[in-house]
């Protein structure tokens, strides 16, 4: 007897996934948008206003137009409020490629060791370096940290499995193994250890001009790979077996997500040193308003993570006038609840 025939198969264009969620209405989108650029404007205000020395918003718009407050307004506050909202948005960003690389919400620069390999690396510079070299050894350092903890974290992963949950386990070692490595520098070079501390710990404390310009560079040479890497975030929330199908190459998609999110990493953290949780908390409070489309989620990520940033440096800046409490504590006070939250919820979820 012949075999029953089997049904034709269906064309690959009939099996095409779906895209990921289309999220809220265009209106709705506008809405969140225009309302988050709006409040991060008038916390940036507030910020440059408050301080050691209030001054009155005539105060600050006559320091910014260049008038008697012009030197506190422009060389100090200023300054550190544009560092806040740089920094801010590339960790938030690279927060939206680590958790579309990794398919799970509980990546970020922090949680998979990014930030703390970029300590290490900055610890060691801080160490090593004369004073004058710490300009461009910091940096250095920096870059050298977060990419040879990415490069750690996917050679490890592809050996034992590149799966969501062994990516952000071995990633959760590699910050447990960076944190170790950190302190051990510490204790064995107590003469640094202040300075490495307070840059550890998270701050905006002395930003000036040329921090911000070395971050703004550094963001627009960052800007066609996070074009690219937007793109491959979509097709990412596919999965591997559809990113095939569609004529994409799984690894190559997650490699541009992850190098993008070193680089932004990099940058923030030479500028501002650790920030937890803010590359995990401001991905998903801004996809709760946008969706989970990435060219709405990229950029709305971006404005929410400095609106966070902007606010932790404000309310560390006033609460313990006239000390100054690091921004990296005060987002860590408001993200590990959150973080918290996400793991019970996602336990809940495949009990």
């Amino acid at each position: 007897m012949k075999p029953p025939a089997t049904p034709p198969m269906t064309p690959p264009a009939a099996q095409a996934p779906t895209p990921p969620t289309a999220g809220p209405r265009p209106a709705r989108i506008l809405l969140a948008c225009t309302a988050a650029l709006t409040l991060l404007v008038l916390i940036a205000l507030v910020s440059i206003a408050r301080g050691a020395v209030s001054l009155s918003l005539s105060d600050v718009v006559d320091g910014l137009t260049g008038g008697s407050n012009a030197f506190i307004v422009q060389e100090y506050r200023l300054p550190r409020v544009l560092v806040a909202i740089l920094a801010g948005g590339a960790l938030a960003i690279a927060g939206v490629f680590l958790q579309a690389a990794m398919r799970n919400p509980l990546a970020s620069p922090d949680v998979v060791g990014l930030s703390k390999g970029g300590g290490v690396g900055a610890t060691v510079a801080v160490m090593l370096a004369s004073p004058a070299s710490q300009v461009w050894a910091v940096p250095l350092g920096v870059l050298a940290g977060t990419t040879l903890t990415a490069a750690a974290l996917l050679v490890i992963s592809r050996r034992i499995g590149a799966s969501t949950v062994t990516l952000v386990l071995v990633g959760a070692a590699l910050a447990a193994l960076a944190g170790a490595a950190i302190e051990y520098l510490l204790v064995r070079e107590p003469q640094s250890a202040d300075q490495a501390l307070v840059w550890l710990a998270g701050s905006v404390y002395g930003s000036d001009r040329s921090d911000v310009t070395a971050l703004l560079v550094w963001l627009a040479v960052c800007l066609p790979l996070v074009v690219v890497a937007t793109r491959a975030a979509d097709l990412a929330g596919f999965g591997d077996d559809s990113i095939v199908s569609l004529g994409g190459h799984p690894v190559r998609v997650r490699a541009t997500l992850i190098i993008a999110a070193v680089l932004l990493t990099a940058g923030a953290v030479t500028s501002v040193g650790g920030i937890g949780f803010l590359g995990l908390l401001a991905p998903h409070l801004a996809r709760f308003a946008v969706g989970s489309r990435a060219r709405h989620l990229v950029p709305m990520s971006a404005v929410t993570g400095a609106l966070i940033l902007c606010l932790a440096d404000f309310v560390g800046r006033v609460v313990a006038l006239p000390n100054e409490i690091p921004a990296g504590i005060v987002a860590v006070v408001v993200g590990g609840p959150y973080l918290l939250f996400l793991l019970i919820r996602e336990t809940r979820k495949h009990a």
